[in-house]
């Protein structure tokens, strides 16, 4: 015979509506959980997550869509959100939209059709206009690494400014001039940010802003490599160059292979995340590293605050956009010609 729940409730010593609420998704305390989860195990008690999400609305699902999941900067976000989650009594459905803005929106649409709790989104379509079924909804909308205009949500950000012009400003003190730059594509917050920032820096120590050193590329490590080979056609004074992702990175070392180009005796080089390739490198490469962790914390703690306000039949909403910071890990990829 399938236990019940009157078999944990004898097993654990708990009263029924104490049961009845973790069963529901309701708040229980830490122990008390502990004991319910022990007994469920134990006497195999099955869940009826069907019925469950219909008595209370809530599937316990939180939805995830990213552009790519090879990238590994995302990757280890999503991992990180989903240890947070699962200790939370959630499970997540994470789609790769493979940077495509109509796939972005079918998947979407699907996550609502399977009536997801909350969406988390590192948007590929500018507007935001592939949310509209969750703003009407009121579910919770929660943006990660890119920021969308006139779309009211949570963000979690990093200072993409201040982070290309610590990078550039390094290359400056070290007598640089001639900086290349290969950024992202135009429609994407991100690119846009690390390009002001890079702008600013130039302008800021009386530099001329020049077009012919700053190639669009498109997040992968071939566009790094194509734009990384364009600047040094273009540039032949071009002392060094910054690479805007982590991918790219990857993509100029690719390209500074082929040209044959000594690190940093001809070139000198700052990528962008990958701490494990920067190290592996010959010379080992200076990085701009954003701050996983604190991303992945940032994004759990705002989408699990918004659900349990909504278990509390919350009609106020107030939205947070967290900005962190980032870091310089120094290598040896840079010469210093002042």
């Amino acid at each position: 015979m399938a236990a019940t729940i009157k078999d944990i409730a004898k097993k654990t010593g708990l009263g029924l509506a104490t049961i009845s609420s973790y069963l529901n998704g309701g708040n229980v305390r830490e122990k008390n959980r502990i004991k319910i989860e022990k007994a469920i195990e134990e006497l195999g008690y099955e869940v009826n997550e069907v019925a469950r999400s219909l008595k209370t609305n809530r599937s316990k699902i939180i939805g995830v869509v990213i552009p790519e999941l090879k990238n590994a900067f995302i990757t280890e976000i999503i991992t990180i959100v989903e240890d947070i989650f699962r200790k939370k009594g959630y499970a997540t459905l994470v789609c790769d939209c493979r940077t495509d803005s109509q796939i972005e929106k079918e998947v979407v649409e699907f996550l609502y059709k399977k009536r997801v709790d909350g969406i988390i989104n590192m948007p590929v379509n500018p507007d935001g206009s592939h949310l509209k079924l969750f703003q009407e909804s009121k579910k919770p909308i929660l943006l990660i690494d890119r920021k969308v205009d006139k779309l009211e949500s949570d963000c979690v950000l990093v200072d993409n400014r201040q982070a290309t012009k610590n990078a550039t400003n390094l290359l400056i003190n070290k007598g640089h001039k001639k900086i290349g730059f290969i950024a992202g594509p135009k429609d994407i917050y991100t690119s846009r940010e690390r390009l002001e920032g890079y702008r600013r820096c130039l302008e800021e120590a009386g530099l001329e802003i020049e077009d012919r050193l700053i190639a669009y590329g498109d997040y992968t490590i071939n566009g790094g490599a194509e734009c990384l080979k364009k600047l040094v056609e273009d540039n032949p004074d071009m002392t060094a160059v910054i690479a805007s992702n982590a991918e790219m990175t990857i993509g100029t070392f690719i390209g500074i292979g082929e040209l044959e180009l000594k690190v940093p005796e001809e070139i000198s080089v700052i990528g962008f995340d990958n701490i494990e390739f920067a190290k592996a490198m010959n010379p080992k490469v200076t990085i701009v590293t954003q701050p996983i962790r604190e991303i992945a914390k940032a994004t759990a703690r705002i989408m699990l605050s918004h659900l349990e306000n909504a278990k509390k039949d919350s009609t106020i909403v107030e939205y947070e956009t967290v900005k962190l910071s980032t870091e310089i890990i120094h290598g040896n990829s840079i010469k210093d010609i002042s």
